[in-house]
């Protein structure tokens, strides 16, 4: 092996080792510690008024099901408004949300995003409410969501993350989509509340003071990925969030490879966007003892997991044809071990139970699909790629 190769596949793998062992650590974190996070739900005599906001884009197939469902919250009806964002929805939805007790607030854009329509909304709000709570189009809450979002507003929190979970596991896809989630429920939000720091934000299912998220909105300009830039905004102002690990919200699972693709061609876009424009105030932020803001910035630039499940397993095979018991051989082969573990430990029992060969052999092909959603992530940078939902597209990867 020439000395050039050999430098090339240490750099490779000493990055990959840098992940797999940011990973491990709070993986292990959230095993071993609970997290602090705010107290179960209680009977409170303080019901804060809520304002469930659920953009609406071209989701006709899903949004009646949603404003039902959400409705039924075991809190006060007159304390909370659930509120439709509808944007290029058919008249004929509208008017059926309308025969509903929701608000609908009806929005039109040249080039549609989340952030633009939310920040429509706020814009047309009262500035009465105290909760907003963002869902996204399919997602149902938990009866007790509010709730719960409700006693940890009341302990101090002006951000919390509820647990966003599988609403459905009915393809090979959709099951792995549902690991993913709960590997990153474990590490990102259980794990480093764990360790003190602030849970991430995942787009919906979260809950913000009102004056703050009215505040903020207007400034976020994101395509996709809105919930990073709001993200970074609020830890740069020492702002941490809360994971409420028992206040569920059911979210719809991508179900096919081609929707995962474009799915992660907009996340791939985001990444690489929120990198580049918060790596130095990240640095800086690090020194001055903003860690929160600098593990965030950090985590802009971890490999995707299933890329990082792929290089670790490109570099066993090689081990066992060219490097054999070399030391980079070993090096790649603890890592590789190390990452499974972590994610077995990260993944619930219950969803363990539903991956069987058939999952494990889509793996192959969703991986070539997230290498291409790299190659064209710049397709996201000016436009919304949107991820439809209410279809079964259990066809193929």
């Amino acid at each position: 092996m020439t000395t050039l190769v050999l430098l090339v596949a240490y750099i490779i793998y000493g990055y990959t080792a840098l992940v797999t062992v940011y990973l491990a650590v709070y993986a292990v974190a959230g095993r071993l510690r609970q997290s602090k996070q705010a107290s179960n739900v209680a009977v409170s005599r303080s019901y804060r008024r809520m304002a469930v906001l659920i953009p609406a884009y071209r989701e006709d197939t899903v949004i009646l099901e949603a404003a039902q469902a959400n409705l039924r919250q075991q809190y006060p009806a007159e304390n909370f408004d659930v509120i439709v964002i509808a944007d290029t929805l058919k008249p004929t939805t509208i008017a059926s949300l309308k025969k509903l007790p929701v608000q609908v607030i009806e929005v039109s854009f040249e080039s549609s995003t989340k952030a633009k329509a939310l920040t429509a909304a706020l814009e047309q709000l009262p500035d009465t409410y105290e909760v907003a709570v963002i869902l996204d189009a399919d997602n149902h809450m938990a009866p007790d969501f509010l709730a719960r979002v409700n006693t940890a507003f009341n302990q101090g929190w002006r951000v919390v993350q509820g647990h966003r979970t599988a609403k459905n596991t009915n393809t090979p896809v959709a099951i792995l989509d549902a690991v993913s989630e709960e590997i990153n429920n474990h590490i990102f939000r259980k794990g480093h509340r764990s360790l003190g720091l602030a849970s991430a934000l995942i787009g919906s299912g979260m809950a913000f003071e009102f004056s703050l998220l009215k505040q903020l909105m207007p400034e976020v300009k994101a395509v996709g990925g809105f919930d990073k830039e709001l993200e970074m905004r609020i830890l740069k102002q020492g702002i941490s969030a809360e994971y409420l690990e028992d206040a569920y919200v059911y979210d719809e699972k991508v179900q096919s490879g081609a929707v995962f693709e474009t799915q992660r061609t907009r996340w791939i876009a985001a990444q690489f966007r929120y990198l580049q424009l918060n790596l130095r105030p990240g640095l800086k932020a690090f020194w001055q003892g903003n860690l929160d803001y600098a593990d965030k910035v950090f985590q802009t630039m971890l490999l995707p997991r299933l890329l990082l499940l792929g290089l670790l397993i490109v570099g066993f095979l090689l081990t066992l044809v060219i490097w054999g018991d070399f030391p980079l051989g070993w090096f790649v082969r603890v890592q590789l071990i190390v990452l499974l573990i972590t994610f077995y430990i990260s993944v619930p029992d219950r969803l363990k139970a539903l991956v069987g060969i058939n999952e494990l052999m889509k793996l192959p092909g969703l991986f070539i699909r997230y290498i291409r959603s790299i190659a064209n992530f710049r397709t996201a940078r000016h436009r919304f790629l949107h991820t439809p939902h209410g279809t079964d597209s259990s066809t193929g990867v």
